[in-house]
Formats: structure tokens, C-alpha cells, sequence
């Protein structure tokens, strides 16, 4: 029997360099070969947070080939099949999105926004530190889902559940 392509989820964020490469990393890590996490930005940055990546390789993910990128590189007929679409700050998800391939099923899982924290250092390690553990819950949340027994589609709720949680 061949062995199933994993699942491509799709993290959103505006600017591509913390919160959506966060959770990119640890869904890679935590999803196995059933899942496939990616980001991508509306107005990326053009470069990783130093503190995120800072804060992913002391809690044990890797972190290297992530990468702040445009939404564009995952439309069009080359790009690759996404089967869930989840945006992470409040601009990304009132932004109009992009078509995906594969009509993906969409969520907004809201979370502030780490790289914005003002003040001394400990705050803003303080802030990437409780995005992850924040991201971490939810994708452990979403990785046990029932995928096998339903489709995509009826996730919805739960996918949504998940954000508000």
C-alpha cells in the first residue's frame, strides 16, 4: 500500500517572521509524516526573528531552512497542494487571501503578536516563549484530530475551537 502524502498546513501571519515560522517548526516536529507544516507572510519581512529562532532551538526544534517568504510562492500551477489554511494574527486573517490550490480548509487561530512586546529583554523573550507554548497546546490539539475517520471539511468547528481556545 503507498504510503500517504502528509498534510500541508499553511500558517499565515503578515509578516512571516515569528508566530507563522514558529508554528511551521513545530508542527514539523510534532506532526510526523502525517503532516507538513509551511508559512508564509502577505508582507514577509525577509527574515526570521532572532528571538523566535532563539526560543524554537533552546525548546529543541530545528530551525534551520526556515525562512520569512510571500504567500505567492504557495499559488499558482506549480505550487504546492495545501490542505489547511490557518492565519495566526488578526490582519492576516481580514486580509483577502490568496486562491490555494486545493481548496484548503481555513481557520484563524489569533495570537498577539510576540515581535511587537516593548521593553527589556526578559518581556519580549517572556512574549516569544508564551506564543510557543500557546502554538504548541494548539497544535498538539490539532495533530490529535480525527483525521482518518472524517473530512476536512467537518473539522471546521474543532479548527476553529482550537483558535478561540
Amino acid at each position: 500500500m503507498p504510503r500517504k502524502a502528509p498534510q500541508r498546513v499553511l500558517f499565515l501571519c503578515t509578516g512571516n517572521s515569528a508566530r507563522s515560522i514558529m508554528a511551521e517548526a513545530v508542527l514539523n516536529a510534532l506532526g510526523g509524516a502525517r503532516f507538513r507544516g509551511l508559512s508564509a507572510g502577505s508582507h514577509p519581512k525577509g527574515r526570521v526573528h532572532p528571538v523566535a529562532l532563539e526560543v524554537l532551538a533552546r525548546a529543541g526544534y530545528a530551525t534551520s531552512g526556515l525562512r520569512s517568504k510571500d504567500w505567492s510562492e504557495f499559488v499558482g500551477p506549480d505550487a504546492p497542494r495545501i490542505d489547511f489554511v490557518i492565519t495566526l494574527c488578526d490582519a492576516a486573517a481580514g486580509e483577502a487571501c490568496p486562491v490555494f490550490p486545493g481548496n484548503p480548509v481555513r481557520a484563524h487561530w489569533g495570537l498577539p503578536d510576540p515581535a511587537a512586546v516593548e521593553g527589556s529583554e526578559e518581556a519580549e523573550l517572556r512574549a516569544f516563549l508564551e506564543a510557543l507554548f500557546t502554538l504548541r497546546r494548539r497544535i498538539q490539539r490539532f495533530t490529535s484530530l480525527p483525521f482518518a475517520s472524517v473530512t476536512p471539511a467537518a473539522l471546521v468547528p474543532e479548527l476553529r475551537a482550537i483558535g478561540e481556545a
